[in-house]
């Protein structure tokens, strides 16, 4: 499997409008964060996208990708991860996009997007159809199991993803039960949220994320969803342990 990450930030994104602090002016790459959302290339040869926020236009234009997308994982309906559906539109030319959500953020979605979901779609519409799925039940896209498992988003319970056994996905997570820690046994590869280094209402620290990595035990571990409190890229990537480090924008990985 091949994992892309296509953005790395927090709502605000980073930099974050109007704010002059070090690293919303940094010239550092990676201190420039997209909202969060990363692609996965399947060992079965499908792609899927976690996440679909308003960043994921200008995120396909810098990925120089283009084909088909077999489908589309939703951690919860706020906005910074689903406001890019509509702009699925050019990927409808490979066909129907299925679009994967609990019933609490299908329900949103059709609310919120209700022209998608019609039975009689004007022309232009995006080719989208919404699977519900659930927590602790796991299904196949393609041939790869994915597996939905619940954590919570402060006291909102959304999903977070264990794919191919080998990806272990949570993004938005404050705290998670011990069921859902024993979901994530085994994985290889962790990717998690860390929002900044003093805790939050409903996102994990990064004193909090490091501490759960080590409970779930991946070989690798990477760090999203990071606001601009969380520092200069450099300077707290020295301050992680081994096997864990924060992702950027446009970084790739191989699960061999």
């Amino acid at each position: 499997m091949k994992l892309r990450f296509l953005g790395t930030g927090t709502s605000t994104g980073v930099p974050e409008v109007g704010c002059t602090c070090p690293v919303c002016m940094s010239e550092d790459f990676r201190d420039n964060r997209l909202r969060t959302s990363v692609l996965l290339h399947t060992d079965d040869g499908c792609t899927l996208l976690i996440d679909c926020g308003p960043d994921f236009r200008e995120q396909m234009m810098r990925s120089h990708w283009f084909a088909r997308i077999d489908g589309v994982l939703i951690t919860h309906e706020h906005y910074d991860h689903v406001g890019g559906l509509d702009d699925l539109r050019p990927f409808c030319r490979f066909g129907e996009v299925p679009v994967f959500a609990d019933a609490y953020t299908a329900d949103h979605l059709q609310a919120r997007m209700p022209y998608c979901f019609v039975e009689h779609k004007y022309p232009g519409v995006p080719r989208i159809s919404l699977h519900e799925i659930k927590a602790g039940v796991p299904f196949l896209i393609g041939t790869t199991e994915v597996l939905p498992f619940e954590v919570l988003h402060g006291r909102l319970p959304i999903l977070g993803f264990r794919i191919g056994g080998r990806l272990g996905y949570v993004t938005d997570m404050l705290t998670m039960s011990d069921y859902s820690y024993h979901l994530l046994q085994g994985v290889d590869v962790l990717v998690m949220n860390a929002l900044r280094p003093t805790p939050h209402g409903t996102h994990q620290s990064i004193p909090e994320a490091l501490e759960a990595a080590r409970r779930i035990g991946a070989r690798e571990t990477y760090f999203v969803h990071m606001g601009h409190h969380a520092g200069l890229h450099e300077e707290i990537s020295q301050q992680l342990p081994p096997h864990v480090q924060f992702a950027y924008d446009g970084l790739e990985i191989e699960m061999n």
